[in-house]
Order: structure tokens, then sequence, then C-alpha cells
């Protein structure tokens, strides 16, 4: 049995955990607005994972990260490539798997969207002190980590 202090504890973080993550929600909302015109949050989420990958990435692989069905995700990657968002080759190891890979305006999207919420956090995090800053940003990375999400790249290393 766990003890009601832990219990209480947990509690305590987990609701704060969400009452941040209403606001980095918020954050998120506003940064994608101006984008869900020319790809859908789904498809966003695509680029993404595609521009933080190291090469093309399978499409098996792809969907198995999203937790989508192959045959569904397909369709997507269809939608994506007329769109001008993502490259689909053949994989000259195996005829049977498709390489997928975001376009330069499909880097370039995903670099807009990623600072224009890069500068919407700084600004939220300059009106704390520097103290409570650093503290956010530990805890926060901690948390990430927990949820097994990778560290945001660096604008400068988004490249093809």
């Amino acid at each position: 049995m766990r003890d009601s202090g832990a219990m209480s504890d947990l509690d305590d973080a987990a609701a704060s955990v969400l009452t941040a993550s209403r606001a980095l929600l918020a954050v998120v909302a506003r940064s994608v607005a101006p984008i869900l015109d020319q790809v859908t949050v789904p498809q966003f989420r695509v680029l993404v994972l595609l521009s933080n990958a190291d090469g093309p990435v399978r499409h098996g692989d792809l969907a198995a990260a999203l937790d989508v069905h192959s045959t569904t995700f397909t369709r997507t990657i269809d939608r994506m490539v007329s769109g001008g968002w993502v490259e689909r080759r053949p994989n000259p190891d195996s005829r049977r798997e498709t390489l997928i890979s975001a376009t330069a305006a499909g880097v370039d999207l995903v670099r807009e969207v990623t600072e224009a919420r890069r500068r919407e956090i700084r600004a939220i995090l300059a009106a704390l002190p520097a103290r409570e800053r650093a503290a956010v940003g530990a805890a926060l990375a901690a948390f990430a980590e927990a949820a097994g999400e990778q560290p945001a790249p660096v604008l400068a290393e988004f490249s093809l």
C-alpha cells in the first residue's frame, strides 16, 4: 500500500502538470493555427517526426511511431506527397519497403511553427525570475525524458 503523503505529492504534481499542459496547449494551438489551411495536425506531427529523423524513415516505422495502421497511413502520405510536404521513394535495400522524407517545404513549415512556438515560450519564461526559469526548464526536461520525447532541435539543426 502506498503512503498517503506520496500519493498527495503525486496528485499535487499531476495537478500542476495538467495546469501547465493547458498553458502549453494554448501555445501549441496558436503556433499551428496559421498553417492548418495547409496541413492537418496529424500531418504536421508527421513532418515533425521526419524533420527530427536522421534521414528517410521507413513507411511502417513512421506509422508505428504515430500508432496508426499502415494502410490508413498510406492515404495520409499520399495527401502529403500531393501537397509537396513529403517525398516517397522505394527502399534500395528492400523493394517491399517505402522510405518517406520531408521536403524542403515540409522542413520549412516545421521550422516556422517551431520558431513561433519558441518565441511565445520565451516570452512566458521571461516573466519568471531566473531561478524559477531554471527550475521549470529542468523539471520539463525531466518530464519529457520520462515520457520518451526527444529534445527539441535547435533551428539550425533542421536540414535535408
